[in-house]
């Protein structure tokens, strides 16, 4: 689903001027507009839309999450659904295959996602199709340093790359991809553990931890540490997972 200029629907809470558009004829150059609609570029306009949204949701029934605001539940005898305000939009763009570098692929046994693609296509733009694949990228404890040379001719393409390569590292999972079972239960499971001074350049602590929802991973992080990992924070996330399941029924 897709909203048609959604950014222009929200109504603004404050007084807000812009310059005359170019053309429009003036006979004082003192001369601005006041918006009485919000617009794109507009620093509320992301805020506007959300508020919009969320009126227009409720008005219909909807109920909104106390632990996750962006997320709306409706439930009509045994049908229950669910609306992520994130991908939520208005014209039918057809069964989803691909969001933001995800592939999303459908069967009897459940939703399988992996990022494939995205990976190719970052290859491709690289200019690697033909390298050969090596099990590891850089030897293990390999110690980074300062390197004095010649700047890059293109550094908006090194930058692009990077950012591209970050985000593929943040969201992949080690493996081929996440299989989302359709049998799986609605059990929460969560798994968490931290080494000892791991990183030979810092002798800082990697924690990490593992979320389940049935047979299903829905969330996962590992972080190197600025101190000794406290269980306070996981605890709390443990806890916001939890209470985000249950209000979901």
């Amino acid at each position: 689903m897709d909203v048609h200029n959604v950014f222009l629907h929200g109504d603004l809470e404050e007084e807000v001027y812009m310059k005359l558009p170019p053309g429009f004829e003036r006979s004082d150059p003192n001369l601005v507009c006041r918006l009485r609609k919000s617009l794109y570029g507009l620093k509320q306009a992301p805020r506007c839309w959300f508020a919009k949204l969320v009126t227009a949701l409720k008005g219909y029934g909807f109920l909104q999450s106390y632990f996750d605001y962006s997320l709306f539940t409706y439930t009509k005898g045994n049908v229950q659904i669910n609306v992520l305000v994130d991908c939520f939009k208005m014209k039918d763009l057809g069964v989803l295959k691909y969001f933001l570098g995800i592939e999303v692929a459908r069967s009897s046994v459940g939703l399988f996602l992996c990022q494939l693609k995205y990976t190719l296509d970052i290859v491709s733009e690289a200019g690697l199709l033909g390298a050969k694949p090596c099990g590891f990228p850089i030897e293990q404890n390999h110690r980074l340093g300062l390197v004095n040379g010649e700047l890059l001719s293109n550094p908006e393409s090194y930058r692009r790359l990077v950012g591209r390569l970050i985000y593929l590292a943040v969201t992949r999972t080690p493996g081929q991809g996440i299989l989302l079972r359709a049998d799986s239960d609605l059990s929460l499971q969560g798994w968490r553990d931290s080494d000892w001074a791991a990183c030979p350049v810092t002798r800082r602590s990697l924690s990490g931890w593992l979320v389940f929802l049935g047979q299903s991973p829905i969330s996962w992080k590992t972080k190197k540490q600025h101190t000794v990992p406290a269980r306070l924070q996981k605890r709390n996330t443990e806890l916001w997972q939890q209470l985000l399941v249950s209000s979901n029924g």
